[in-house]
């Protein structure tokens, strides 16, 4: 089971759609790639090539 990742100030922004967001902040601290293409991935994963650089 995930640890549950309680989320501070600067961990996401709501997208012009209304989309949360999340920043690297929040994805560092979760300490995965979960390969799902997030806009500020800090593990350089990228879905077109299925890889991270």
């Amino acid at each position: 089971m995930k640890e549950h990742i309680p989320l501070e100030e600067g961990d996401f922004y709501f997208s012009e759609k209304g989309y949360r967001v999340f920043t690297e902040q929040y994805l560092l601290k979760r300490g995965y790639c979960c390969e799902s293409g997030c806009r500020h991935c800090p593990y350089g994963y990228n879905p077109k090539t299925n890889s991270r650089s």
